[in-house]
């Protein structure tokens, strides 16, 4: 299930996107109105979580241009607690409101019912030799033999998926997995690689995850000799 963080304070994005990967959820974070508009209209997501007061452009306009095109459901953050704010909120397209500072089992339990009441999704398929790649049900298969894989493990693989055959930079894969500066220093992105390896190759003879030495990995089915 995938989840857009629309929220400009660091902490919070951050608090945001930690809880609700460890609950088992797809998170994307933008952080102003604008970007966030973008990806919100141009994505699939079950649930926008969308904070009011942005930079470039504030919640109360991203949610009512996105109602012209989108039916997501939202959940509006907010720092003031005031009747007349929650119901614009409502009235413009909101789903719900919840005011800062909040307790994350609350948000969490909105967060579900509201994804229950969103349209069903179909199930979508990335198939590549074989492996296959249930996004909406967060399943991974080789074959027959399913594997289990932690929720930053497939929002790995993802990526590499969904840009299979195109080498991805460490500094790619670093902003994209963990939304994150690169720093060299760090083997953040190799140790992240290696053990998805040991869950995707090792166990089959045909290896999937490859490194362009020097320019990062990538995801595709070598030609043999």
């Amino acid at each position: 299930m995938r989840i857009l963080v629309i929220e400009d304070e660091p902490k919070t994005a951050a608090y945001l996107k930690k809880g609700l990967e460890e609950s088992g959820y797809s998170v994307e974070v933008a952080n102003d109105g604008s970007h966030g508009l973008i990806l919100a209209q141009e994505e699939d997501y079950d649930v926008i979580i969308l904070d009011v007061m942005l930079p470039w452009m504030d919640g109360w306009t991203v949610v009512k241009t996105l109602r012209a095109t989108r039916t997501t459901p939202v959940l509006f953050l907010t720092a003031r607690d005031d009747v007349n704010d929650r119901v614009r909120g409502l009235e413009l397209g909101a789903d719900d409101y919840l005011v800062k500072p909040f307790a994350f089992v609350e948000l969490l339990a909105r967060v579900r019912t509201l994804a229950r009441r969103g349209p069903p999704r179909e199930s979508e398929l990335i198939r590549i030799g074989d492996l296959e790649m249930d996004i909406s049900r967060r399943r991974v298969k080789r074959g027959t033999t399913r594997i289990d894989l932690t929720p930053r493990e497939f929002s790995l693989l993802q990526l590499l998926a969904r840009r299979h055959g195109e080498v991805l930079s460490r500094t790619q894969i670093a902003s994209y997995v963990w939304d994150m500066n690169f720093d060299s220093d760090t083997n953040v992105v190799e140790v992240a690689i290696r053990r998805l390896r040991s869950k995707i190759d090792d166990n089959f003879p045909v290896k999937l995850i490859h490194t362009v030495r020097g320019v990062g990995y990538v995801l595709e089915i070598k030609e043999t000799a």
